[in-house]
């Protein structure tokens, strides 16, 4: 009977032990990268155990399903050896009905949801015995793994490497899963997910684009021109010679306003050609990050974009770029933009010329801007033509109806979610 007693000990043993190798396994798999590299760095030595391990993921999880299949086959080996010999031939099949819930509940189900809700501490605490684990099978396991990396690569498989997609792509799902419980408010989650963008983003995706750009006639007088820069809001606006797309310099009004100081405020005096500065031209293929840098580098905050062909298609600024982390930035010269208007429906009236970004952004839409900029642009490319005032198109879960129209430019448009209806069976 104490032998009976012994053995019943001895398998609810190997079930705890395929318990703990289900809480390692899901642990160490789910932890994030980001957490443990953040505390290894602020000195936590289990952490840096945790990043030893996810650094040698093969032998890892080669030692943890070792383990795991060594205790269950023991178990089911003792308990139908104990079964056997009160039931004999009966006992098989006992082992099996009794064995396999136990081990499915308290050997797989109960250890993973609990190493789920507590991935990262969890895999720091387990961390250690898997690591002695692996030194005390580490000739088993480098026979093993040897084996599993040349059977991949005969089937073509490369091991995996954690790469940058990957690390952001981890960044931007805890973003998301933060907004959607409620823990990261909407403002936060845009401004870093704003900072992750500015690699993904070209300089052609936010610039003002030329039609828009308010510039300076160099042969205008000088004090018509300088009526112009005290009616605009801007502090720097570029100056053109004979054709408005020919920029030959940019005007600044700290340089303006030391002309006149210099000049007793006698506008008719000031030589506007010799107080402008330069022009800085960027190309359209420039990622934000890249310009964000280079604006940085060059201490300038203001930048004239052209094409491949050296084809004038915009400015950028310092501004524009910050506004992509930060949103909308209004000081009070500034005049705010009103390109959305929402309405007591619960669709939006919007200009054109608005960024499907910042409808996306304000409305908490997924309008996708893989294939146009704008808003009118999204219309023109789904619809394939270029519609006229109260044409309707349903596509992406939205509808958008053209409001007003100039020529071949869509000047706004109101944009209604459509309700999912549901088939019922």
């Amino acid at each position: 009977m104490d032998a009976i007693f012994l053995t019943i000990a001895i398998v609810f043993v190997l079930i705890g032990l395929n318990a703990f190798f289900s809480l390692a396994e899901t642990a160490l798999t789910a932890t994030s990268r980001a957490k443990m590299a953040n505390l290894e760095k602020e000195g936590d030595a289990k952490a840096a155990r945790v990043n030893k391990l996810l650094e040698e993921r093969a032998e890892m999880i080669g030692v943890i399903l070792l383990g795991s299949n060594l205790v269950t086959i023991g178990a089911s080996a003792i308990a139908t050896a104990i079964l056997s010999q009160q039931y004999g031939a009966a006992g098989a099949a006992l082992s099996t009905a009794i064995l396999t819930p136990l081990l499915l509940i308290f050997g797989e189900v109960l250890p993973k949801s609990m190493a789920i809700n507590g991935a990262d501490d969890i895999a720091r605490e387990v961390a250690w015995p898997v690591q002695i684990m692996i030194r005390v099978l580490a000739p088993f396991m480098f026979l093993l793994t040897g084996v599993v990396a040349f059977l991949m690569r005969i089937m073509g498989i490369k091991g995996e490497v954690y790469t940058t997609e990957q690390a952001l792509a981890e960044i931007r799902g805890s973003l998301e899963l933060g907004r959607q419980s409620g823990h990261l408010e909407k403002s936060d989650h845009d401004r870093l997910g704003g900072i992750l963008d500015l690699k993904e983003l070209n300089v052609s995706d936010i610039m003002v684009h030329r039609k828009s750009m308010k510039t300076l006639d160099i042969a205008n007088p000088p004090r018509e021109i300088i009526n112009q820069i005290l009616a605009s809001s801007h502090s720097r606006i570029p100056v053109y010679e004979g054709d408005q797309e020919n920029i030959i310099g940019v005007l600044h009004t700290k340089d303006l306003l030391k002309a006149l100081a210099d000049n007793n405020g006698d506008f008719d005096a000031i030589d506007i050609a010799n107080i402008m500065k330069a022009p800085w031209f960027v190309p359209d293929t420039a990622t934000l990050k890249e310009q964000l840098e280079a604006f940085l580098k060059q201490r300038n905050h203001f930048a004239l974009v052209v094409d491949e062909y050296g084809v004038l298609q915009g400015l950028v600024t310092l501004e524009d770029v910050l506004e992509e982390i930060v949103g909308e930035i209004v000081d009070e010269h500034d005049i705010a933009k009103q390109g959305i208007r929402p309405q007591h429906d619960g669709s939006i009236n919007v200009d054109g010329w608005v960024p499907i970004r910042d409808v996306n952004r304000h409305m908490d839409w997924e309008l996708p801007d893989d294939d146009a900029v704008t808003v009118a642009g999204l219309v023109i490319h789904e619809a394939q033509t270029i519609p006229s005032p109260g044409q309707s198109f349903s596509f992406h879960g939205f509808r958008f109806l053209v409001l007003r129209k100039a020529r071949n430019q869509i000047l706004a448009l109101r944009i209604t979610r459509e309700e999912v209806s549901e088939s019922k069976e």
